[in-house]
C-alpha cells in the first residue's frame, strides 16, 4: 500500500526484453527497468515493493543508486509504462509502513486505466488540469473525491462525464514529474479504493 505523497524522481536508466533464460521468471518475456533513483538502496529489499508513477513494482536487483524491476506485458499494455524508454522520469514511492505518516489517501498501485491530458491553466501560481478518463472508470471519481495521478494523490475538483479536473500546488508541480506534463500526455490512473469497493458491492447487490 502506498499514499501517493511523491518521495523521488527516479529516471529509467534502461529497459531492456527478457527471453527465457535471461530472467529471474523462468518463462521469461517480461520486461526488465533498471532506475536510478536518489534513495539508499541499502535499505530497500530483493521483493520490496515500490510505486512507478502509480505502478506498484517488485525490486528484484539493486546497486548503490539504482534498482531493477520487471514488468509483465499486461502492466505495459494496461500502463504508461509501454511508453518508457532511456531517460523517462517517473515518481517513485517506496511503499507504506506502519510508522509513516498517512499525508495521502490509500493506494494500491493497481493503475485502473491511461488518462489523458486535455486542459492544462495557470491560475495564480497553481496548475488546474483537465483530464479524460476511460468511460469504464468514470463510476469511481466524483467531486471532493481522491484520485491518483501517475502516483500523486489528489482530489478531484470537478466532474463531467469521464472528464475531471484536480489543482496542483507549485509545490506538487515542482516535485512530481506533473509539473512535465503537457497537452496529451498520458496518465496512470487509480480512483479511490473506497469508490472501487463500493462500485463493486452494488454491483453484486443487483445480480
Amino acid at each position: 500500500m502506498f499514499t501517493g505523497i511523491i518521495t523521488d524522481i527516479g529516471t529509467i536508466k534502461s529497459v531492456t526484453r527478457l527471453t527465457a533464460g535471461h530472467s529471474s521468471n523462468a518463462w521469461g518475456g517480461d520486461t526488465r527497468m533498471d532506475v536510478t533513483c536518489a534513495y539508499d538502496t541499502s535499505g530497500i529489499d530483493i521483493g520490496a515493493s515500490i510505486s512507478h508513477s502509480g505502478a506498484c513494482m517488485t525490486v528484484i536487483e539493486k546497486g548503490p543508486d539504482w534498482f531493477a524491476v520487471e514488468v509483465s506485458d499486461e502492466s505495459l499494455s494496461k500502463t504508461t509504462m509501454g511508453d518508457w524508454a532511456e531517460g523517462t522520469q517517473i515518481n517513485l514511492e517506496r511503499a507504506l509502513t506502519g510508522k509513516d505518516e498517512m499525508g495521502g489517501h490509500m493506494v494500491t498501485g493497481h493503475v485502473d486505466g491511461v488518462g489523458t491530458l486535455v486542459g492544462l491553466e495557470e491560475i495564480a501560481g497553481s496548475h488546474k488540469l483537465r483530464f479524460e478518463a476511460p468511460n469504464d472508470m468514470a463510476f469511481g471519481i466524483a467531486p471532493k473525491g481522491s484520485i491518483t495521478i501517475d502516483g500523486v494523490s489528489l482530489t478531484v475538483n470537478d466532474v463531467d462525464d469521464n472528464a475531471f479536473e484536480v489543482n496542483i500546488i507549485p509545490h506538487t508541480w515542482q516535485v512530481t514529474t506533473l509539473g512535465k506534463l503537457a497537452l496529451g500526455s498520458k496518465v496512470n490512473l487509480e480512483i479511490d479504493l473506497i469508490a472501487r469497493y463500493v462500485a463493486r458491492y452494488l454491483a453484486h447487490m443487483k445480480a
